[in-house]
């Protein structure tokens, strides 16, 4: 069966996940980090405690999740091959611990009938099994082939645009040709962003990195530049997947103050956004 628009409002089932230290230091020099960035590349390191990445939100307990139905499995079938993220969003209650036990629960918010794709976004709860929220996710995927039923286009027209003037930061940062190799370790095993026949099925010549990697970049750059590494100061991040970004490109992370504790930002490679409509609130 196609798609399935009567699936908004599904709810997946209430699942437990964990972490530990080890998966936030893999996660931290998966998006770049190295020894620069020893709070979030190291655990042994003199007079400095580990700290995690706020981004790692989108990938803490991949692979141990408890038995259970997802939300996104309720939404009927696809061609994975032709699916991508479409847009990603992280509202944090509280930094991330270094290793925990927490239960997540995610639901079906909304289906966009793009007429030739379908856009489905999905929303999801972290809490500590105490209760405590640590975060909230949502995020929309695309995909090709799969729109057509009449349903609602959905949202459009500009969102966090930049204003027309020079950035108050401005940080470049190189990708590894073999970025997606070390990445994946982190949950994503999707063979777009390593195996070339699977990418050429997917309308590319050759693998794309991931984009919540290119997300990962970013929110690393915006952390630096906003809120000197400070994870108690980081609150919100959003931001659209605009381009793919290929293993190896350099990307630029442009910021814009806009208001008290809020900015708007950008990633491109070169002339060419990858990730636009971006938004960090700090402080």
């Amino acid at each position: 069966m196609p798609l399935n628009p009567a699936a908004v409002g599904a709810s997946g089932d209430v699942r437990t996940i964990s972490w530990a230290s080890k998966d936030a230091l893999l996660y931290a020099v998966g998006i770049g980090a190295g020894q620069a960035d020893l709070p979030f590349t190291t655990e042994n390191t003199r007079d400095v405690a580990q700290v995690v990445y706020p981004t790692f939100a989108v990938v803490a307990g991949s692979g141990s999740a408890s038995a259970g139905a997802s939300a996104m499995s309720q939404i009927g079938t696809f061609n994975w091959a032709l699916l991508v993220h479409g847009s990603q969003a992280i509202t944090l209650h509280r930094p991330i611990p270094v290793e925990a036990s927490a239960t997540t629960q995610d639901r079906v918010v909304a289906m966009y009938d793009k007429g030739k794709a379908a856009v489905v976004v999905i929303e999801a709860e972290v809490k500590l099994e105490s209760g405590e929220p640590l975060w909230t996710t949502r995020s929309s995927v695309f995909i090709r082939g799969e729109g057509g039923w009449g349903g609602d286009r959905g949202p459009s027209g500009p969102r966090n645009e930049p204003p027309a003037v020079a950035a108050d930061h401005e940080i470049s940062m190189q990708t590894s040709p073999d970025q997606a190799f070390v990445y994946r370790l982190s949950g994503d095993r999707n063979p777009l962003h390593t195996d070339p026949s699977f990418a050429s099925m997917g309308g590319f010549d050759r693998p794309i990195l991931h984009g919540l990697c290119s997300y990962g970049f970013t929110g690393r750059a915006l952390l630096g530049a906003f809120c000197d590494n400070d994870v108690t100061g980081f609150h919100h991040i959003e931001g659209r997947f605009s381009s793919p970004v290929m293993p190896g490109d350099v990307l630029t992370v442009r910021g814009w103050r806009t208001g008290a504790g809020e900015a708007v930002f950008t990633t491109s490679v070169g002339d060419r956004a990858v990730i636009d409509q971006g938004l960090v609130r700090f402080g």
